[in-house]
């Protein structure tokens, strides 16, 4: 999984920053293995830096899994650390219900699939048919 992170002119990008963030995003999107081919995590200060609010630090996370479509994430707060975790705890929950969506119709598509190469046999070419007509 390659982790990319980007930050906007009023953020200080750093190492030690990138460091951080892709620690969070690891721990959280482990249990996804190789389901996840790419994440993207954009930080920014929605206010400029010297502005101050309750919810400025905006984190989006874009997480592309394999044959799906990428899924987009965000969350604001008043720091990096509570966007980033805000972020990466939505989008789990998020890629938790996709997969278990995904997981439910396969099975149910192997079901169906058993259920028709189970009927199947019954109408084979060869077989004769007797009708029964009471008199």
């Amino acid at each position: 999984m390659q982790i990319q992170v980007n930050t906007d002119s009023h953020i200080k990008g750093s190492a030690k920053l990138t460091h951080e963030v892709e620690t969070v995003v690891e721990r959280v999107l482990r249990r996804f293995g190789d389901r996840i081919t790419r994440v993207h995590v954009h930080l920014s200060d929605q206010n400029s830096g010297d502005k101050c609010s309750d919810d400025d630090k905006r984190c989006v996370i874009e997480a592309r899994l394999a044959r799906l479509r990428p899924i987009t994430v965000s969350h604001r707060s008043a720091s990096l650390e509570q966007a980033v975790d805000g972020a990466a705890n939505t989008l789990q929950e998020t890629l938790t219900r996709i997969v278990t969506r995904k997981q439910t119709l396969y099975k149910r598509r192997a079901r169906a699939q058993a259920a028709r190469t189970e009927v199947a046999p019954l109408f084979e070419h060869d077989a004769t048919v007797v009708d029964y007509q009471e008199s």
